[in-house]
């Protein structure tokens, strides 16, 4: 086992935490076990009870280990992973990865689209309408992400609550409308949840949290969506592969 390096400039709290984390990566402590108490680590390593206290913090903010009242701290089991590779939907992604997925439409609304939102999709002002639609999404029943989607009505008319429901807005879009997707721009940002999505995510407002913003093509380069998603990453997390 490492030990801790009291000339190091790396903080012991931080040397600690990454030793516990080797221990869990190397299976010496594995889920469900209980990790050792603060005492307990005091002694092994001969620190103090705050240095203790603030690594093993550090791992329980990060859902490596978690805490259940009047019994301790214990080694979470790992994550889910949700990847994404390809412009597929969400149920789809989910799907493949072997975990539940379900949907649940919070609004379908038309509206007008705001500048941002008619420039990323390249609406003319003499046509500006949109679906606005918010979705929020569970994962193994779970509030996983709260979506909200802005979709070109002259490019889906005949798009309607009761037509998406149950369904996927990308195999809708492929299979009803007839569009070909061929690829996405995305951006990732932490941002803190605010009071409305921290309600419907099982959060606290102020929660940090991912912000991703995408827009949808079709071919050969027509925008089909803007949508702005915000994923709760305490019990899952999300993974993206790129090719070359």
């Amino acid at each position: 086992m490492r030990v801790l390096d009291k000339e190091s400039p790396v903080p012991l709290y931080y040397q600690l935490k990454e030793i516990l984390q080797a221990m869990v990566d190397d299976g010496a402590l594995a889920p469900g076990d209980i990790v050792p108490s603060e005492r307990d680590i005091c002694e092994r390593f001969s620190i103090s009870r705050m240095t203790a206290s603030k690594a093993v913090s550090a791992l329980v903010d990060e859902g490596v280990f978690h805490r259940e009242r009047g019994r301790g701290t214990f080694v979470s089991f790992p994550k889910p992973t949700c990847t994404s590779s390809c412009l597929t939907g969400f149920s789809e992604n989910i799907r493949a990865a072997g975990l539940d997925a379900m949907t649940h439409i919070l609004a379908f609304d038309e509206e007008e689209a705001s500048r941002t939102i008619r420039e990323s999709l390249q609406l003319s002002q003499h046509d500006p309408m949109v679906f606005n639609i918010l979705r929020l999404r569970y994962v193994e029943g779970e509030p996983f992400s709260l979506e909200n989607a802005w979709v070109p009505g002259c490019r889906f008319p005949e798009l309607s609550r009761d037509l998406l429901e149950g369904r996927s807005l990308y195999t809708l879009m492929r299979e009803h409308f007839g569009m070909k997707l061929s690829h996405a721009s995305q951006t990732i940002e932490p941002v803190l949840c605010s009071d409305f999505e921290a309600k419907n995510l099982g959060l606290d407002s102020g929660t940090p949290v991912l912000l991703f913003r995408r827009v949808a093509y079709a071919e050969p380069q027509t925008p089909v969506e803007y949508s702005k998603c915000i994923y709760r990453g305490k019990r899952f997390k999300y993974e993206i592969s790129f090719g070359i």
